[in-house]
């Protein structure tokens, strides 16, 4: 696709990684070159300072305007602000890589504007492994997916349903399970923690067909996901155990460099992988 330009919404465990890398003699070079030209982040001076170190300032822009300056615009804010890059992105006709996939399901309208407007929605792996397969088995006749997490406590203790229902995960001397039922519901619970399985549910069985549990471990370090999948061509299980980033445990260290790979696709002259 030649050089493009990127936006970053948002400077935490995945932006400011992803923000790094764009920085890199690597990201310039690559294919005909990526390039980052504006971000968006809770404030001016958090950006600011947050990227003291890197060659090239971006400029600081609202999330709003990041589309009026680039081709691709990543988002990795907190789920409410979602809309509020989302929406101008793909009014613009831009590419829109979203990493609160959650939102994806109560903006579907948005879908739709892409559609209008001949933008994209580019969704990253993230910190899962097998949407591939998934998505070819979809292709066939999929019988069924299901999908089992469990995380460490502390990174499930903000998520709106452990909030109302004033669960304290702090002191759990056992597993316990905060929900069983389909994705979509899960997402509405649990915005920040579930993108991994909305991803799944779009890649396959849709959002109300995928079957989902989430578990409070105390026993696990690592965000770990087990997929089932069943179809009349296939059928198959998949297990990854990722390291929560130290900013945001409920953040996989993977889901940057999902990120990243995602992106270099963009401009690679070859692509593995469907």
């Amino acid at each position: 696709m030649g050089q493009l330009k990127v936006a970053l919404a948002g400077l935490g465990a995945v932006g400011l990684k992803v923000a790094q890398w764009l920085d890199s003699t690597e990201a310039g070079t690559l294919g005909q070159g990526l390039s980052l030209v504006a971000v968006t982040a809770s404030s001016e001076e958090s950006a600011r300072s947050k990227l003291a170190q890197l060659k090239k300032q971006p400029r600081y822009l609202p999330p709003g305007d990041l589309a009026s300056v680039a081709d691709v615009v990543v988002e990795c804010l907190p789920p409410e602000l979602f809309r509020e890059v989302a929406e101008p992105t793909l009014r613009a006709g831009r590419i829109l890589m979203p990493l609160s996939v959650t939102q994806l399901l109560v903006n579907w309208d948005l879908t739709d504007l892409a559609g209008d407007t001949g933008a994209r929605i580019i969704v990253p792996t993230g910190a899962l492994l097998g949407l591939d397969a998934v998505r070819a088995a979809a292709e066939g006749n999929l019988r069924s997916v299901t999908m089992k997490t469990r995380k460490p406590p502390a990174g499930l203790a903000k998520a709106p349903f452990v909030v109302e229902q004033g669960l304290d995960l702090s002191d759990l001397s056992e597993p316990l399970r905060l929900y069983n039922g389909s994705v979509r519901d899960a997402a509405q619970k649990f915005p920040a923690n579930v993108n991994v399985a909305v991803a799944l549910s779009l890649a396959g069985k849709g959002p109300d067909e995928t079957q989902y549990e989430i578990w409070a471990d105390p026993d696990v370090t690592r965000n770990t996901h087990v997929i089932e999948v069943d179809a009349e061509e296939v059928s198959f299980e998949m297990s990854i155990a990722g390291v929560p980033t130290a900013e945001n445990p409920a953040t996989g260290k993977l889901t940057p460099l999902s990120t990243i790979a995602a992106l270099k696709s963009l401009v690679q002259p070859l692509k593995v992988g469907s």
